[in-house]
């Protein structure tokens, strides 16, 4: 979660220690337990409200989704390695066209246009 190692926690203890003194520690701990648990609290109930808003062809519905980072990665990005070579052409159930001899010349269809 967030990313934090035992140092980094350590470090926040010792600091909190300092600034707030041991006094007045755990009420401050009390505090901002109970101001994490009301925001997480708001925020299932905000994704609760847009989910019966949506409908039911909306019930699997992650919020996650809603980034336009995530969406793009998801829905148009998926299966495609990360490793992307430009010279390798890309598997997508067609057949790949072969390249030209360098020099020559590509076909043209006069009645294709």
């Amino acid at each position: 979660m967030f990313n934090i190692g035992p140092l980094e926690i350590a470090v926040i203890a010792i600091v909190a220690i300092l600034v707030f003194g041991p006094d007045r520690l755990p009420e401050f701990v009390r505090t901002a337990a109970k101001l994490l648990g009301q925001v997480r609290g708001m925020v299932s109930k905000a994704q609760n409200d847009l989910r019966e808003e949506l409908g039911p062809e909306f019930a699997d519905l992650d919020v996650r989704d809603l980034n336009p980072r995530s969406f793009v990665r998801k829905h148009l990005l998926d299966g495609i390695d990360g490793d992307f070579d430009a010279d390798k052409p890309i598997s997508n159930g067609y057949a790949t066209p072969e390249r030209l001899p360098t020099g020559t010349r590509a076909p043209f269809d006069p009645e294709a246009t």
